[in-house]
């Protein structure tokens, strides 16, 4: 045969379907889920009702189930990764000052927008609409709360905030040790690495869970429900979109001097993820290889992103309590004075960590509420509509624990500004790294 003939007979490549950038597949999911949640509950189709129910609580559960490990590991190795930073002290002392600026000023606009709208006026909600929650977060629990009994109790109740605490004990013990513990640190790394690569593998079911709990969301809910409460809504949606279109710009561009465009353009796979999972932490792995994409140091970035995941929330522990409280003592027909105002701002800055980073905010609701003296029967009035008020408030925290590293790293001279332009000057669903040519389009290789 010729080389002409066999030329000609060869057979044509075989073409590959184009993949799908993994934000238009959250985009896909969330309009599928919308659909499917509307004709679930026009026509009352109650398998599939149960279908999206048990495909969004599968997804969150399976994000749950690595919270614990994954705290307590990130914690431990953030805290360790300090000792190869110039600076570890006053690195951590000014990203816990911007995490306290930037929770001031988003629970100033929470109340700002609060004493505006009265969202709590023209409802038709009454007091015996309300139903006290079965726990609530005190002061005392709070503070007691930290140390626990023991070293299982944490992991099985998934109190984040004592396993935070353990997980620090056992950094510093293994910071003064030095090199006697480095096989605990070895092992502790590799631990982490197995653990975010598990938890990659969920990530990447997102948009299948998005389907589910937007789905659920509306079958179970309604747009009905949506009419009494459509002020506090938009107030929510409003204050967050503040805060993160508004605010977080602003300090980029005056503090630490980049273009914001870029920051979002990096950031926004974390940000849409912790939209759909409503989870700090579960987007917690995105979010610190976003952030080391923005140029951040990877041993800074190992220490502030998961000190971020448990404890900023300008989102769930600033805007929300303070836009709550308004509401529900206007619902109960209790005056706020200054003094009230200034004890929420407090409770948002100082208890912020009661929020630990995972789905809901009632913890630190109840917190404030019983810091102000309001009933807490109040919460049960907010209960129903949470689910669609926690996606706005989770991508508003996730963007503030991946802009605090940017801001600290800007002003301590240790960000890399190439990297922070290169890693956004491109659509973030290019493969640009060999960790990236392994995972779904638009979604960053885990750390």
């Amino acid at each position: 045969m010729s080389p002409e003939s066999a030329a000609t007979t060869a057979p044509a490549p075989k073409r590959r379907l184009p993949k799908v950038p993994f934000w238009a597949q959250i985009v896909a999911g969330l309009v599928l889920g919308v659909i499917l949640g509307w004709i679930t509950r026009s026509y009352e189709v109650s398998w599939l009702y149960t279908t999206l129910d048990k495909v969004g609580s599968i997804f969150v559960q399976l994000l749950k189930l690595a919270v614990a490990p994954l705290v307590f590991f990130a914690i431990l190795v953030s805290i360790t990764n300090l000792r190869k930073v110039n600076n570890a002290a006053r690195l951590a002392s000014r990203t816990l000052l911007w995490f306290m600026i930037t929770s001031l000023i988003a629970v100033a606009i929470g109340l700002a927008i609060g004493l505006i709208t009265n969202p709590g006026a023209g409802t038709g909600l009454t007091p015996a609409d309300g139903q006290k929650p079965e726990g609530a977060g005190s002061w005392l629990d709070f503070l007691t709360g930290i140390v626990p009994t023991d070293v299982i109790t944490p992991f099985t109740e998934l109190n984040v905030l004592q396993i935070v605490f353990m997980a620090a004990v056992v950094g510093i013990a293994a910071l003064k040790l030095g090199e006697k513990a480095q096989p605990i640190l070895t092992f502790s790394e590799s631990v982490l690495t197995l653990l975010q690569k598990a938890l990659w593998w969920v990530i990447r079911l997102a948009p299948i869970g998005t389907v589910g709990l937007i789905g659920y969301a509306i079958a179970d809910y309604g747009w009905n429900l949506l009419g009494k409460y459509a002020t506090f809504t938009a107030d929510v949606y409003i204050g967050c979109a503040l805060v993160l279109f508004g605010v977080y710009p602003l300090l980029l561009a005056t503090v630490a001097k980049v273009n914001p465009i870029q920051f979002f353009r990096g950031a926004w796979p974390a940000i849409q993820l912790a939209f759909v999972s409503r989870s700090s932490v579960g987007t917690m792995p995105v979010t610190q290889r976003v952030t080391e994409r923005l140029g951040v140091p990877k041993e800074y970035t190992s220490f502030a992103v998961p000190f971020g995941a448990t404890t900023k929330m300008d989102g769930c522990a600033a805007i929300y309590p303070a836009l709550a409280a308004i509401f529900i003592a206007q619902i109960f027909d209790v005056q706020l004075g200054i003094s009230d105002y200034l004890l929420i701002a407090f409770v948002s800055v100082v208890g912020s960590a009661a929020t630990a980073g995972l789905t809901g905010a009632t913890v630190m609701l109840t917190l404030t509420l019983s810091t102000l003296g309001l009933p807490l029967e109040g919460v049960g009035l907010l209960l129903a509509i949470d689910p669609i008020l926690d996606m706005i408030r989770t991508a508003t925290n996730v963007a503030g624990q991946a802009l605090v590293p940017v801001l600290v790293a800007a002003r301590e001279n240790i960000l890399d500004r190439e990297a922070y332009d290169a890693a956004t000057s491109s659509p973030v669903d290019e493969r640009t790294s060999e960790d990236d040519a392994r995972t779904p389009a638009g979604v960053p290789a885990a750390a």
